[in-house]
């Protein structure tokens, strides 16, 4: 019997998936929970299991394709033969060879002298049908840009609008079809009841790439931006454009709290089996300050402010795919040692791509240590759609000022970024104080004041 192998559900809010890596190939066996295919999504990579044991038969979305949820991915096979790969191949290259045949046949027929003749113009895209409906992931892109979807040439079946269409209209490189200019939105169209149309100009198109100098060319590697850096690069943009964001700093003695940490490391170790580090104090310290300065776990909804009453804490993790930001749920409930124990999960799974998409959502407020890469000072990014988001750097000693004498003290600068359409600069200035306060003397962190 066989079992279509789909896509699953890929988390809040996310649609669909870029089919990263074919772990298994057709004809292999796999056993059950086997991985047999990677997925890429806006938010974080993640493998498909084979739902039972069998053979991997036909291969439906190859390497790079746009995949939605609950869309087929493969078929598998239910106790089929190991030769079904060879036969798959054998195939595979019958076809390949009978679309090369005619393309060489032809070839032979035309004169060399052709070869210097204008190639024929390409055929145009055809116009889309103003009552063709649009997958999810097109309506989407078209209600978030305000995209009049008969502006635009389809190129997909019968005509069809696909998600590479709006993206390339989007970035200037597919134009619209002669005729679709004056085409209004049909009322039938599934996306005209709810979506406006755009009346602003259009964006001019990127400025093209400057060619380099042919000996710097051939030492160039052009690699496709993958579907997370894409995501990450959109969000930071549209924070900088969206948010009215500020950055205010600070800086932290951090002699009390390292003699805290040494001398207690082992025997916290001892007893919870995880290592203690700086980052759970920084979230006991935040999720105090977040109660006492509650526009900072806020956000704006349209003409709303909503304040959460409670504390989800994303921790910025750095992986070889890029920056993910995963989410210790309800830390204002958790003690230190939980809230360890969970940030050092997440380090490790995020490193080896084992982060779920639930995992990194529904963040109310975001912490990042850059310090670790050796960072002195920075101006943080909000992570939209949060109000605020506080960056740790690198612990260095500096000569202070401590009762009128000069002395040698572990420092760390701290920033906080915030939008200030929600976060006026004395709540900001106060809540990073307030870190500051407690850090300084981490016994406020177990009294709470």
């Amino acid at each position: 019997m066989a079992i279509e192998i789909k896509v699953p559900t890929l988390g809040e809010s996310v649609a669909d998936a870029t089919v990263a890596r074919w772990i298994k190939s057709t004809g292999d066996a796999v056993k059950a929970d086997e991985p047999v295919v990677e997925l890429e999504t806006d938010k974080v990579t993640l493998e498909v299991p084979a739902p039972a044991a069998g053979t991997l038969g036909e291969i439906m979305a190859a390497e790079g394709a746009v995949v939605e949820v609950g869309a087929g991915l493969a078929m598998l096979n239910e106790g089929a033969a190991p030769a079904a790969k060879a036969e798959a191949l054998e195939t595979a290259a019958k076809e390949t060879a009978a679309k090369e045949t005619p393309a060489k046949q032809e070839q032979a027929k035309v004169p060399a002298a052709s070869t210097a003749a204008p190639a024929p113009a390409a055929q145009p895209a055809t116009a889309p049908k103003s009552d063709m409906p649009l997958s999810p992931a097109v309506r989407r892109l078209v209600a978030e840009n305000n995209i009049n979807p008969a502006m635009i040439a389809g190129t997909g079946v019968d005509g069809r609008l696909t998600k590479a269409d709006i993206l390339a209209h989007m970035k200037g490189g597919l134009s619209a079809s002669p005729l679709s200019a004056a085409a209004p939105v049909s009322a039938a169209s599934p996306v005209s009841a709810g979506t406006p149309v755009s009346t602003a100009p259009a964006q001019p198109a990127a400025a093209p790439r400057q060619t380099p100098r042919a000996e710097d060319a051939a030492r160039e590697e052009r690699v496709p931006m993958s579907k997370l850096r894409k995501v990450i690069a959109s969000r930071l943009k549209a924070a900088q454009n969206n948010a009215a964001m500020l950055t205010t700093f600070n800086e932290i003695d951090m002699t009390a709290l390292m003699a805290l940490r040494s001398d207690y490391r082992q025997d916290f170790e001892t007893t919870h089996g995880i290592r203690l580090g700086f980052m759970g104090m920084f979230v006991l310290a935040a999720v105090q300050a977040l109660r006492e300065f509650p526009a900072v776990n806020a956000e704006i909804d349209g003409g709303d402010i909503i304040y959460k009453n409670y504390y989800n804490i994303g921790v910025a993790v750095g992986t070889p795919q890029g920056l993910v930001v995963p989410v210790v749920r309800d830390a204002g409930d958790m003690g230190l040692a939980d809230i360890e124990t969970t940030i050092g999960d997440f380090g490790a799974r995020a490193r080896n791509g084992k982060i779920t998409p639930d995992e990194m959502a529904g963040g109310t407020f975001t912490i990042s240590n850059g310090g670790v890469y050796g960072s002195l000072m920075s101006t943080p990014i909000l992570n939209p759609p949060q109000s605020g988001i506080l960056g740790m750097h690198k612990i260095e000693k500096r000569p202070i000022v401590v009762d009128d004498a000069i002395v040698i003290r572990p420092m760390m600068y701290l920033a906080l970024s915030y939008d200030h359409r929600i976060i006026d600069g004395r709540e900001a200035v106060s809540f990073l104080s307030r870190i500051k306060d407690m850090v300084e003397d981490p016994r406020r962190l177990l009294l709470g004041v």
